[in-house]
């Protein structure tokens, strides 16, 4: 099995979803912490890894992979077995629409980079932060809800994992982080309540990272 190694930060959640998948595929690696408090990702050595300067990378035989989804992709092409895409064109594209309400939609407008500017730049309260958390996972979580409740079964679309869990699980713990209000969201919270007791979720969770704090 060729070594694959994860910059990561435990908190994160595009490095989140990246564990889970690895968990899924029953893929082993070594992880390699990058503090986001200190600026570690401004690091030239990390910079030299991945020139955004962003988490996740994943180092793999003949280079370095960056950005989630094109991470996922392609842990899904290399190791098909389990699949995280279902069969059939349609459902593939369900499946996606569903990763990309969460990646494209409601995680680029919550994470650190657009905290910390909202509160230097913008001048932004704590809570008018708070506020802005929960706008965007509730305008996500929306359109996502009735997607989940027509496709979903014990998971987000059928009865196995597949990359919609891996990005609706580590969105779902970021809103309870920020205790925003998930009730109108049934199916959400049934199928990632679910998912979250299955052990490649509970492997891949910020509490049980080796560089988690409290």
């Amino acid at each position: 099995m060729p070594k694959l190694v994860l910059y990561d930060y435990w908190r994160s959640s595009a490095a989140y979803r990246t564990r889970i998948a690895l968990h899924l595929k029953g893929l082993p690696f070594h992880q390699h912490p990058i503090d986001l408090r200190v600026g570690a990702q401004r690091h030239p050595s990390y910079l030299a890894r991945n020139p955004q300067g962003l988490v996740p990378s994943l180092e793999v035989p003949g280079g370095i992979l960056t950005q989630s989804g094109a991470i996922l992709e392609w842990l899904e092409e290399t190791y098909p077995d389990p699949p995280l895409l279902p069969a059939t064109p349609n459902a593939r594209a369900a499946v996606r629409a569903m990763a990309a309400t969460v990646g494209c939609d409601i995680h680029p407008l919550n994470n650190l980079r657009v905290l910390q500017a909202l509160k230097t730049s913008l001048g932004a309260s704590e809570a008018q932060v708070t506020d802005w958390i929960a706008r965007w996972i509730h305008n996500g979580f929306e359109a996502l809800e009735p997607m989940i409740a027509t496709h979903g079964g014990l998971f987000a679309y059928g009865d196995t994992p597949t990359l919609a869990d891996c990005f609706l699980v580590p969105q779902v713990y970021s809103a309870e982080r920020f205790k925003v209000a998930l009730s109108s969201f049934p199916a959400i919270c049934r199928v990632a309540g679910r998912a979250k007791r299955q052990p490649s979720f509970i492997a891949a969770h910020p509490d049980h990272q080796p560089d988690a704090t409290g």
